[in-house]
């Protein structure tokens, strides 16, 4: 689900509840785990509908043989749990009004519970008998499903998890409100993973909420199962995850979440600090959370004892406790607990990422001490700053800790990513698949996999000669547009020139074509990565032109359309007419828009490929003033220990590229739009004071 279609499903959980608040004499906190439970019935089909072809083909297949098994035992070896046709959300949806609509809910709920024993209890079920208190209650319980029913069929990952924290910012709800602590941006967990890397065995979060990072854990898997096919493992089941959460609500989430994205594990209702249900020192292949930042009431009592926090040092108050305050001591700040409890969970090999606050990374007095003995041991690999405003809820900057037993050196990996960013709205922002990629290359390069460089590059070139093809197909209805409103030779001129600049796709394709069929097929040596990388980056410099000519030509059409309509407006204008803006014209100048965008989306692949290029021309690992940096443990101590990543990286200054013509040009065009808009605003003017006018006198006879 992409940021649009997920702000459309937010739209329509307003709406819903907007409905509900009006029409039901339910509060808040009675209909979120409802509307919940019909999302969580929703995904759950999107899932089986997925895997339905291969279950009923298994099925069939072993039919009448002594192999044969009940469909139920197929479906749960296929995507984890069955669903009969009456707990489909499509049956629900096409219930009659006459129905039980909570009734048929909740045995929907309960068939589910029957086939995945371990979600008895998990699923809302009575929670919609509340519907039936009043008619206008239970024809709201039909539009909530038939509101749900247009989520996207493709839609995956932790929309549960995103829903959830949206009702949580929206009702404002008793508990999740600090720093992030029930849900993590999918961008920020997706470069977690990309990152730690989790192939298999054993993830842990001690604070797992709603459990995105097990669902992002298990679509890592997912995506790299070809590698792992051609290495001889088994693909199926590689990750097994436990997870502590404190809340019960949060923690039948969780467990729904991982029930609909088909994943194995445990989650137990615990509070960390206190209660280790899975005795986790030295257990875990994999450690990821985002745990509650700040907390400070945690008593030392309850942490001096427990070797998952006291191994490094526990965070101490620097003034001495009063006589008649013994035994009531709490920590002055919990971030070091977990910090603590990250290092100490791992197996001897095992890798680690959490978020913290930007804060800890720098804290004094004992945190300080403990931060000193685990730089000194030799457990942090890297620390990457996150840019501002990436949570939905909170502003508050983080950090993303990374521990790794196996390292090799003893320097620590630091990389500033505060300006890397899309940015979805006014308050928000997220990282792009791309710019996941791109961060997370400069760790796979600091480990010496060449290979996975060169190789991100080709995916880049193969997606963005994709797009390319694709743009291709609009030009030529966009052209005839063009050549139907604008009648003077100048636009036909500029017309015909940008067909010939799209026919320098051609030579493009067929360079490609050469470039691929010469393409090692392996890249296992030093040499292999070499060469590859040489041939791409002169490849790269083949589509420099191609686009300059695109922008020139797409520019000088720009300017040629606002001529036209100027002149319209003009002449409209002379004849005593509203100047407006006809419909031919707005649609040309829409699809020239939509021209450019499909324009830049391909050349943001190149983009792309030029930024790593430039940062990394040899495919190898190299400090990048303002991105990256691989400290030494004398360099650390010159900084008193510190793990801010933007004392070592350093500042750089990057102009936006242009030249001054090139500027002077891009502000004509802008100012030439502009008196454009500005004519048109003062016609339109005008005419509703004209209208008013003769309102008004209409009125005084």
């Amino acid at each position: 689900m992409n940021a649009q279609q997920l702000k459309q499903l937010e739209t329509d959980l307003w709406s819903a509840a907007d409905k509900l608040r009006a029409n039901t004499d339910l509060k808040s906190n009675e209909y979120a785990t409802p509307v919940l439970g019909l999302i969580f019935l929703k995904f759950a089909e999107n899932n089986y509908l997925r895997a339905e072809e291969a279950i009923n083909t298994e099925f069939s297949k072993l039919a009448g043989t002594r192999r044969e098994k009940p469909i139920a035992e197929i479906a749960i070896e296929k995507c984890g749990f069955y669903l009969p046709e009456h707990a489909r959300y499509n049956y629900l949806l096409n219930l009659p009004q006459k129905e039980d609509i909570a009734k048929k809910i909740k045995e929907a709920m309960q068939s589910i519970e029957e086939y995945k024993p371990e979600l008895e209890g998990v699923l809302p079920k009575d929670e919609y008998a509340r519907f039936n208190r009043k008619e206008e209650s239970k024809a709201a319980l039909f539009a909530l499903i038939k509101a749900f029913s247009n989520i996207s069929k493709d839609a995956t990952g932790d929309i549960l998890g995103k829903i959830y924290e949206y009702f949580l910012g929206k009702f404002a709800l008793a508990e999740g409100q600090d720093g992030g602590e029930f849900f993590t941006p999918t961008s920020v967990v997706r470069l977690m993973v990309e990152i730690i890397e989790p192939h298999k065995g054993t993830v842990f979060d001690p604070a797992c909420g709603s459990g995105g990072m097990f669902v992002q854990s298990q679509h890592f898997v997912e995506q790299h199962r070809q590698a792992l096919k051609k290495m001889g493992e088994n693909y199926e089941d590689q990750l097994y995850v436990y997870g502590q959460e404190k809340t019960l609500d949060t923690v039948k989430l969780a467990k729904m979440n991982l029930a609909v994205n088909g994943l194995r594990g445990e989650i137990r209702q615990a509070n960390t600090y206190a209660e280790d249900l899975f005795q986790s020192f030295g257990k875990f292949d994999y450690v990821m959370a985002n745990p509650p930042f700040n907390v400070d009431e945690v008593p030392i009592a309850t942490v001096e004892k427990d070797r998952r926090f006291n191994t490094y040092g526990l965070p101490r108050n620097k003034t001495k406790i009063k006589k008649e305050d013994e035994g009531k001591e709490t920590v002055p700040n919990a971030n070091y607990l977990w910090i603590s409890l990250f290092a100490t969970s791992l197996k001897e090999r095992g890798r680690a990422g959490l978020v913290m606050a930007n804060s800890a990374s720098d804290a004094r007095h004992s945190e300080a001490d403990i931060r000193q003995k685990l730089i000194e041991n030799n457990l942090i690999y890297a620390m990457l700053t996150l840019p501002s405003n990436m949570f939905y809820t909170v502003t508050l900057p983080a950090t993303l800790w990374f521990f790794d037993k196996a390292k090799i050196g003893e320097g620590i990996l630091f990389i500033d990513a505060r300006n890397i960013f899309t940015q979805i709205d006014r308050a928000h922002r997220e990282f792009s698949e791309e710019q996941i990629q791109n961060i997370a290359i400069i760790s796979k390069l600091h480990k010496g996999q060449r290979a996975d460089f060169v190789r991100l590059v080709d995916r880049y070139f193969e997606r963005g000669m994709e797009s390319l093809i694709e743009n291709e197909q609009q030009v030529k209805p966009v052209a005839e547009q063009l050549l139907d409103v604008l009648e003077d030779v100048q636009g036909k001129q500029a017309v015909d020139a940008l067909l010939r600049q799209w026919q320098g796709l051609k030579t493009l394709q067929e360079q490609y074509q050469h470039y691929a069929a010469n393409s090692e097929q392996t890249l296992q040596t030093y040499a292999n990565v070499e060469r590859k990388n040489a041939a791409q980056r002169e490849f790269r410099h083949a589509f420099d032109p191609f686009f300059e000519s695109l922008h020139s030509g797409l520019k000088q059409l720009d300017k040629i359309v606002r001529q036209h309509e100027k002149a319209k407006a003009d002449a409209a204008k002379a004849e005593g007419k509203r100047g407006t803006t006809d419909r031919d014209v707005k649609k040309l100048k829409e699809a020239l828009e939509q021209l450019h965008k499909e324009v830049k989306n391909a050349e943001s692949f190149y983009k792309h490929i030029h930024w790593l290029q430039e940062r990394f021309p040899k495919a190898d690992y190299e400090d990048v003033t303002g991105l990256c940096k691989l400290a030494s443990v004398d360099d650390i101590k010159e900084q008193e220990f510190s793990l801010n990543p933007g004392r070592y990286v350093g500042v750089v200054i990057e102009e936006d590229g242009k030249t001054e013509e090139e500027f002077i040009e891009e502000i004509t065009n802008l100012y030439g739009e502009l008196q454009s808009l500005n004519t048109i605003s003062l016609d339109l003017l005008k005419t509703v004071d004209f209208n008013i006018k003769e309102l008004l006198e209409l009125n005084d006879d």
